[in-house]
């Protein structure tokens, strides 16, 4: 596995996609600060760029390098679920973050997944790491490798083996209005703060 894990952020670090294992299901990925390899992956998923797409963090850090201003529930939600199941989507850089991530609006969706292999590949590349389903647009969420279409597998640059914990989306919470709103209800049920 150790080999899998370094092959796999050599891969990023040059610009290349993967797909793999998260807490929650199969993702699949690039380095967040290359627009080439984005737009590639936007491209192999048919996923329209107007639609922005999940990122995922190694720290809470990493993430607030990202947020703008993020809030005290922000913060709270960071606090009290990452490393987990929650994607937070609150107003980010815009200047940081290439457009079609944030479906060219203001916010983006972070997540720290607690996947201690996934951690390990975030901190070695020291940048997010695109996290959509690892699916082309509208097919099934893949929660085992065995889900994973060998279409998708064959366009990306490796896949890392693994098992998803959780096998469920995850909860995303829109925290860029207030109050904040729950936009997807998935692993996290979030308790009033």
């Amino acid at each position: 596995m150790e080999d899998a894990v370094q092959k796999a952020i050599d891969i990023v670090r040059q610009g290349g996609i993967i797909i793999y294992p998260t807490d929650t299901a199969f993702g699949i990925g690039c380095r967040m600060d290359n627009p080439e390899a984005v737009d590639r992956l936007f491209s192999i998923r048919k996923r329209p760029r107007s639609q922005a797409t999940p990122v995922l963090v190694s720290s809470n850090e990493m993430a607030l390098t990202y947020f703008y201003e993020p809030s005290d529930i922000v913060r709270r939600f960071m606090d009290l679920y990452w490393p987990g199941a929650l994607t937070i989507v609150a107003l980010c850089k815009t200047q940081l973050i290439h457009s079609p991530i944030r479906g060219n609006g203001a916010s983006v969706g972070l997540r720290m997944p607690n996947h201690p292999t996934l951690i390990r590949v975030i901190s070695a590349i020291e940048v997010p790491l695109l996290g959509p389903s690892a699916n082309f647009h509208g097919d099934a969420t893949p929660y085992r490798f065995e889900d994973l279409n060998p279409a998708l597998t064959a366009l990306v640059d490796y896949v890392i083996p693994g098992i998803c914990s959780v096998q469920s989306a995850s909860t995303v919470v829109d925290c860029s209005t207030d109050p904040y709103r729950i936009i997807r209800q998935g692993a996290v049920s979030l308790h009033k703060i």
